[in-house]
């Protein structure tokens, strides 16, 4: 009984109060994110291919965004052109990762939504990699918005880009994936001391006892170096 009660002591201490969503809301937000933007990919994907050809190039707002038609086998900045199998790899294993992770979510809306994004936007590109030419796992990906002096992208790619900026802060700020908020775990000899003081009936005795009080020789040093006929002295005189 005694173990249990001083394990959730050290986790009262160590994060705060719950707060937030349920996690079946939780699940259910980053759910929905997933599909919002698999979905703005794959459709603002779609325009392109269907109404754009190869390399053209359409003002948005120049002089600072254009679409332009673009596929990529590789990653960015056409980064590792021959090793296309090797990026669908990679997004398999971070989207297994992320799906893993979910299960902790329950508590704050802001990881139901870093991650979701994160995943929507690996499902994304995932989608490209299996599905388009020239064949399965060694798809090129659908890029479009260029901007100048960077690389062309896509929507997935902004979806990553923006929930891992925002894991990133979650992470500097301490908020857990249950919306808790973690903070400096002691050192492990430290919180071992710490639990034997707060169980040291010595301790205690020590602490509820007062030397002075009990020693009146601690007390009063001059009456202590006094023998006791020179403190008897002044009522002899008076008699």
């Amino acid at each position: 009984m005694s173990s249990e009660t001083e394990q959730t002591e050290e986790r009262s201490e160590h994060h705060s109060p719950r707060r937030g969503p349920t996690r079946r809301a939780a699940l259910l937000v980053a759910g929905l994110v997933v599909v919002l933007a698999w979905a703005l990919d794959q459709l603002t994907k779609s325009w392109v291919v269907a109404h754009m050809e190869l390399g053209e190039r359409i003002d948005a707002l120049p002089p600072v965004l254009y679409w332009q038609y673009h596929l990529n086998p590789g990653a960015a900045f056409s980064l590792g052109t021959d090793h296309t199998w090797l990026f669908t790899l990679i997004m398999v294993v971070v989207l297994g990762y992320v799906l893993w992770r979910a299960r902790e979510l329950g508590g704050s809306w802001r990881w139901a939504i870093a991650l979701g994004g994160l995943a929507g936007g690996v499902t994304g590109n995932l989608t490209d990699r299996l599905f388009r030419p020239p064949g399965f796992g060694v798809g090129e990906v659908v890029d479009f918005i260029a901007v100048p002096r960077f690389a062309i992208f896509n929507v997935a790619d902004s979806f990553i880009v923006c929930s891992m900026i925002g894991i990133c802060l979650l992470l500097v700020t301490g908020l857990q994936l249950d919306g808790s908020r973690a903070t400096a775990e002691p050192r492990g000899d430290e919180a071992e001391r710490g639990r034997a003081e707060r169980h040291d009936p010595e301790r205690d005795d020590l602490e509820g006892s007062d030397p002075e009080r009990d020693d009146p020789k601690r007390a009063d040093p001059e009456r202590a170096e006094t023998g006791p006929e020179e403190q008897n002295e002044p009522q002899d005189e008076v008699r």
